[in-house]
């Protein structure tokens, strides 16, 4: 689509994170989450083995994601979160429309 990003970018450094796909300059960071890693309400599944050291797994991923969320957001990036199980296809086309979006304001 024309557009330049970076991959496995750290867009915050304390707490360390990184977003999967980065477009800087528009501040827009992509985070493409796994369905049983972040308790997808469509696809995830709460493990009977072990049940309780899953749940607290998931749970933590959970609240790290909205605690990254907040912190980039006051950092003024715009967060993208697309679950595993998205349509590729649809999931590019809306990046890109937010990215060209936020890239016309920056103008």
């Amino acid at each position: 689509m024309g557009l330049r990003y970076r991959v496995d970018y750290p867009v915050l450094l304390k707490p360390r994170r990184r977003a999967d796909v980065a477009f800087t300059k528009a501040r827009v960071a992509v985070f493409v989450d796994g369905c049983f890693w972040h308790g997808c309400p469509e696809h995830g599944s709460w493990p009977k083995s072990n049940a309780r050291f899953w749940r607290e797994k998931i749970e933590t991923n959970r609240r790290r994601d909205l605690d990254t969320n907040e912190r980039l957001k006051l950092a003024g990036w715009k967060v993208i979160r697309i679950w595993e199980h998205e349509d590729p296809e649809k999931a590019a086309i809306k990046v890109a429309r937010i990215v060209r979006q936020r890239q016309a304001v920056a103008s």
